[in-house]
């Protein structure tokens, strides 16, 4: 695959997207919906995680927990790496198999270096993107490994600490509608506190500037349209975006590809 370059494959399995990428390309600050499972295939990067920075090279698993704040920029040349996001609804089943009812709420770990889990990541990948149908029961089976593989690996995640209450109402009035126009002066009122205090505590809670977090929920929501088969015009208009141009090009800034490649995904 060329440099630059990102490729939106066919998922055998309703609830989880698969990703190649060969890049340059470093990421700005952003979360994703779903959990992400990937292996790098070739360089490296370095990005900000749940547990602060860290570095991934060729055949590392990299992982990335629902809402997150995370980033990523190559180390040298560029890097590529193939990744799978999976709904929270599917981990979040699978943990509970797997702990008995009590499972992880969260991959504890955003770097694993383990030879066997990177070879069961790439048994999976290619069973789930195979152009022949694939046994089901097969998919189920490396699936279920693969999460037990990154949940169960040694060494407890430390807690993070809670979002002060304050945070907490300024992020609901986003999360409530994130189509309306908000002010800081609107989410420093809900919070009682100063705009200066809001953006700063808002920032140091979510990792992400209110405007940031705003641009990120309305792009969940465009992602969420574009799989359902929305036009993207419409995709556009319903998830509060100026027009289908600055849809794309927040789009490709926090993903990597365009909204048309992600469409094409599901057709």
């Amino acid at each position: 695959m060329a440099k630059n370059q990102f490729r939106m494959l066919r998922s055998a399995l309703a609830g989880v997207e698969a990703v190649e990428a060969a890049t340059h390309h470093s990421f700005s600050r952003h979360t994703h919906e779903q959990f992400g499972i990937g292996l790098v295939s070739s360089g490296a990067q370095r990005s900000l995680s749940g547990r602060g920075m860290v570095e991934a090279a060729a055949g590392d698993i990299i992982t990335v927990n629902p809402n997150e704040v995370h980033d990523g920029a190559p180390i040298g040349h560029g890097r590529s790496w193939r990744i799978l996001y999976v709904d929270p609804e599917i981990v979040t089943h699978l943990s509970r198999e797997i702990g008995g009812g009590a499972g992880r709420q969260e991959i504890p770990h955003p770097v694993i270096r383990n030879g066997a889990i990177a070879a069961r990541f790439e048994m999976l990948f290619d069973a789930m993107t195979e152009a022949e149908a694939v046994d089901g029961l097969l998919l189920e089976e490396l699936l279920l490994q693969l999460v037990a593989d990154v949940m169960r690996e040694d060494g407890d995640r430390e807690e993070r600490p809670p979002v002060p209450a304050s945070i907490r109402a300024a992020r609901a009035l986003i999360d409530d509608d994130p189509l309306a126009a908000v002010s800081l002066a609107d989410l420093a009122r809900e919070s009682g506190l100063s705009r200066f205090q809001v953006l700063r505590g808002f920032a140091k809670a979510t990792g992400l500037t209110p405007h940031a977090y705003l641009l990120q929920a309305r792009i969940h929501r465009a992602r969420r349209l574009i799989a359902r088969g929305t036009p993207l015009a419409e995709a556009a208009f319903a998830s509060g975006f100026a027009d289908q141009s600055h849809m794309t090009r927040v789009f490709v800034r926090k993903y990597g590809l365009s909204p048309r490649l992600y469409a094409g995904a599901f057709l």
